[in-house]
């Protein structure tokens, strides 16, 4: 079996980082700031900061040069908690100023970090248009499906009829897909991890570091105060409706992976007794499609009793990234003579009030 993040990129996790030495020997320890960590007991939280620090010297990047962007929310601590350069920003505004530092230095590492509640809420437009741009940054959307700082109010995520403090009679909102949705605006790498498994988790990460452009990773993350179990039919390693995606391996699951996928009609993906068809209808994992169709099918998977959850990359296709064509279109302007800014503010279009 491959590992998740054996993903065919070769652009090697320092290729999308110009001009940066290599900072091999650091380990996680390096990566902790010296902030108590305050989050409720039992929080989702420490789990992904955990297996966010031990994975981070494997990027084999300076402290100085990784660079940590939260918005406002539970999940916006934890740029406390890394010894890196960070900014706690405002609220749902984290991708923003991730692109202004990602499209001006390119030799940072970006990581966004965010929630429910912070990206798809405030932050929804954002969030899209930093994926359809594919700017050169890792954002962390950590779901627990409920506004946890402010005190348990329904989240973009929640389930529809969730009972809340404000939504007493139950939520009418039908539920965003976070991975339907970033595959939706075009995100060249898109993927799904659980908070309580961090070898799974960590392998994500890698392939996040490893693709050049804008990556998005879901996390399902437990609020043990406002949102108890949120995630409980999927968090055992052999729930029978977690279905781990593996590039290059026919999807399996359940029992002794007794069940597989099988294409239905219009492009969606349909569940089947893996020996009740023929080996070679069942899907093969593939993350390099160009066409989104597919990753998208396998989204749309997920249902509210989690009875076929995916998690893994969903996606990882190449494509240019935002920072690169920036660079390009500036070079080429410079060679053509045609960056003077002095020369551009006073042109055609300007005039003088008297």
């Amino acid at each position: 079996m491959h590992d998740s993040h054996q993903i065919p990129n070769g652009s090697g996790r320092l290729a999308s980082l110009r001009g940066v030495p290599r900072a091999a020997g650091l380990a996680a320890r390096d990566f902790k700031s010296d902030q108590e960590v305050r989050w409720c007991p039992g929080c989702g939280d420490y789990a992904i900061l955990a297996a966010f620090q031990s994975f981070l010297p494997e990027l084999e990047v300076p402290r100085e040069n990784v660079v940590v962007v939260s918005g406002i929310g539970c999940s916006s601590r934890l740029p406390y908690y890394v010894s890196s350069y960070g900014m706690h920003s405002i609220h749902g505004r984290a991708p923003a100023i991730a692109t202004g530092l990602a499209t001006s230095r390119p030799d940072l590492s970006v990581w966004v970090i965010t929630g429910d509640g912070d990206a798809l809420s405030i932050g929804g437009n954002h969030l899209i248009h930093a994926l359809r741009r594919n700017v050169n940054i890792k954002i962390l959307l950590f779901n627990n499906r409920i506004y946890g700082l402010t005190k348990g109010q329904y989240s973009p995520t929640s389930e529809q009829g969730k009972v809340t403090k404000s939504t007493p009679f139950g939520s009418l909102d039908t539920p965003f897909n976070p991975v339907s949705l970033a595959l939706g605006a075009e995100a060249s790498f898109v993927a799904r991890s659980v908070d309580s498994d961090r070898k799974h988790l960590q392998s994500v990460l890698r392939a996040a570091a490893d693709h050049q452009g804008a990556a998005f990773i879901e996390i399902f993350q437990n609020c043990p105060i406002f949102n108890d179990d949120a995630f409980a039919p999927i968090k055992e390693p052999a729930a029978p409706g977690l279905i781990k995606l593996a590039h290059g391996e026919p999807i399996r699951f359940g029992p002794g992976g007794s069940m597989g996928l099988t294409y239905g009609p219009y492009g969606t993906l349909t569940p089947a007794d893996a020996s009740s068809v023929p080996a070679s209808e069942l899907v093969v994992h593939d993350v390099t499609r160009p066409d989104p169709s597919y990753a998208f099918a396998l989204s749309r998977l997920d249902t509210g009793d989690f009875s076929h959850t995916p998690i893994g990359v969903f996606r990882s296709v190449e494509r240019p990234s935002y920072d690169e064509l920036m660079a390009a279109q500036i070079d080429t302007a410079r060679a053509d003579g045609e960056g003077d800014l002095a020369a551009l503010l006073a042109g055609n279009d300007t005039w003088e009030v008297s």
